[in-house]
């Protein structure tokens, strides 16, 4: 064994004691496959009002430029699929938002991933990345052997299916590396059928426009007349694309008791949900992802689709 597998074998091993579903590495560098396909989509608007997508065009698609000296993109993934969801009789927020804001739970197990490396490797700089930085964390993913990206965009894995969340740390030390899998898409068009607002325009192409998530999270306006009768309940997120990918019949629980939902959260019927208080909204809500749409932003949602 080389040095270089010496070291990726420790930081995969220490990646799954730590919960971790899966760990792929690939060499830092230009996505050059991605810069035109995203220059494509943000000329067509399809990032909405989502401007901060327009920012670090650079960085975002070359890390070198984001982690000075880096060399390597550790990618992660994170399972978030629960043991229980909720009633499909009410009003339904996605999946990942059940339990306490992913953000705070994946970045404390960056650190300590980093921290083992310092302590087991030596002098390794990088810095940890979960959806809050300009990365293309699907494309880093795809390259690093851990999943393809499926026809509505998300990266799915055999046998895992594709509820989970993705992260990175980037770090200048080499490591070997991992190489992409194939697409297990097929002919199946499952994602592209079910989704009520026709966000996916094409297999692999989202118009995040159009995309439930966007509304009910990202637009920060009144919602468009033309949605009405559209968001099948969603009030925050969307889980209809995957929900109905065959390969989420292998989705298998996750392991981390801060992903569990707030007891009241699944006992929330319809009436409640309308009848939702700020006080409520902060007991239930406190430390989950919910929060980024606030309370009025819940609301609107709620009387969007109560009208």
């Amino acid at each position: 064994m080389t040095i270089k597998q010496n070291y990726t074998q420790l930081i995969k091993t220490e990646a799954k004691r730590l919960g971790f579903l899966s760990c792929g590495i690939s060499k830092a560098g230009f996505l050059e496959a991605e810069a035109p396909r995203l220059e494509k989509w943000l000329n067509k608007n399809m990032h909405g009002e989502m401007s901060y997508m327009e920012n670090y065009f650079d960085k975002r698609l070359d890390p070198t430029k984001l982690v000075e000296g880096s060399k390597s993109v550790i990618s992660l993934l994170l399972n978030y699929y629960p043991e229980e969801n909720q009633d499909q009789n009410t009003y339904k927020v996605s999946k990942y938002a059940y339990g306490t804001d992913y953000h705070f739970i994946i970045k404390d197990k960056l650190k300590s991933l980093l921290k083992t490396i310092q302590e087991e490797i030596g002098e390794v700089h990088g810095r940890a990345f979960v959806d809050s930085a300009p990365v293309l964390d699907k494309a880093w993913a795809v390259k690093s052997g851990l999943g393809w990206r499926g026809k509505h965009s998300n990266l799915i894995t055999q046998q895992v299916g594709s509820f989970y969340f993705i992260a990175e740390l980037i770090v200048d030390l080499e490591l070997a590396y991992d190489h992409p899998v194939t697409d297990h898409c097929g002919t199946c068009t499952a994602c592209i059928d079910a989704c009520p607002t026709q966000a996916i325009v094409e297999p692999y192409k989202v118009d995040g426009s159009k995309c439930i998530s966007y509304f009910t999270i990202e637009l920060k306006n009144e919602l468009p007349n033309s949605m009405k009768n559209k968001f099948d309940d969603w009030i925050f997120g969307c889980d209809i694309c995957q929900d109905v990918c065959p390969w989420n019949r292998f989705s298998k629980t996750h392991n981390e008791p801060l992903f569990n939902p707030h007891p009241e959260l699944l006992a929330m019927t319809q009436k409640d949900w309308e009848e939702i208080t700020q006080e409520v909204f902060q007991k239930i809500f406190q430390k989950s992802a919910v929060k980024r749409t606030k309370f009025a932003g819940l609301k609107r949602n709620i009387e969007f689709l109560k009208d």
